[in-house]
């Protein structure tokens, strides 16, 4: 398989520095020859990222920071992850904060007409500008992408919806605002929360996800991985730390299921932060996580 990496070195989604130097962490870390084990491995480099200094960042909105700037990179993201596909490789999308997933949602939107979303994340990411408590972009891609929010990011890249709400699977919420509630629970949107996984344990929910996936005739899943799902005690090296999150092999039983399902055609791998990383324990889980992912992806 041909893997085309994109770099995607943005913070403005978090508002929290050095999540983009993630990018580059990996790279330093052998990250290309580890996945060149498996597969055909491409660098296309990282996306520039226009610079906009602190005190400008509410001139774009009001309430979401760095709007405008958070726009042009994903529109360019989701140019990049489309021709990626065109060219029939796998775009692998490194970041960064998880504000790109839009950018890569968009991206498969409008390669793929019919696909889910399997977005494992300790946040919802389905907030608007309206629910919004933080002015956090990395907060709302996901309802963005669903069609609901602010029209500069709901009408990314192409006019519409990206992705329909019952093709979305949320695994691994646990820290969600109210608009976010809200907006599960009016929806009924697809949410499997860490008490759910460790309940009825991660291979019955992956499995369950894919039979429904089958059913729909749906082939194609792109994967948004945020490191935060797993335990903070795990994963220091991120900007939004979450307790009482999945264990490392909890993680890496749903990288296994998802992969081996054979209908992964694109990923994005987020938030790590090298900055706020102890001992590169984060850095290494990471580069970890992203071999044994890539060792079972066909």
């Amino acid at each position: 398989m041909d893997i085309n990496v994109i770099g995607v070195p943005i913070f403005y989604g978090s508002d929290i520095k050095g999540v983009d130097l993630g990018p580059r962490k990996l790279r330093e870390k052998n990250v290309l020859n580890i996945l060149g084990k498996y597969h055909k491995i491409y660098d296309l480099g990282d996306l520039f990222v226009p610079s906009v200094k602190e005190n400008h960042k509410f001139s774009f909105h009001p309430k979401m920071k760095y709007l405008k700037p958070i726009v042009e990179v994903n529109t360019n993201l989701a140019h990049q992850v489309y021709t990626s596909l065109n060219s029939g490789s796998f775009p692998l999308v490194l970041g960064g904060d998880h504000s790109l997933g839009l950018g890569s949602i968009s991206g498969v939107s409008k390669y793929y007409k019919n696909f889910a979303v399997i977005w494992v994340d300790a946040h919802g990411d389905i907030n608007s500008h309206i629910t919004t408590e933080t002015g956090n972009v990395h907060g709302m891609p996901l309802a963005s992408a669903m069609g609901v929010g602010y029209e500069d990011l709901t009408d990314l890249y192409f006019h519409g919806t990206k992705v329909k709400m019952e093709n979305v699977f949320i695994i691994g919420a646990r820290d969600l605002d109210k608009g976010e509630s809200d907006l599960i629970l009016t929806n009924h949107l697809n949410v499997y929360s860490t008490q759910n996984v460790k309940e009825a344990g991660m291979k019955k929910v992956i499995t369950n996800i894919i039979k429904t996936l089958k059913e729909r005739n749906i082939s194609t899943v792109h994967l948004s991985f945020d490191i935060d799902c797993i335990d903070s005690n795990f994963v220091p090296g991120t900007g939004t730390p979450v307790k009482e999150g999945m264990t490392v092999g909890e993680a890496k039983t749903l990288l296994k299921c998802i992969a081996e399902s054979k209908l992964v055609k694109s990923m994005d791998f987020v938030e790590l932060n090298p900055v706020l990383d102890k001992d590169d324990i984060t850095s290494d889980l990471c580069i970890d996580l992203l071999d044994w992912t890539f060792k079972y992806l066909k």
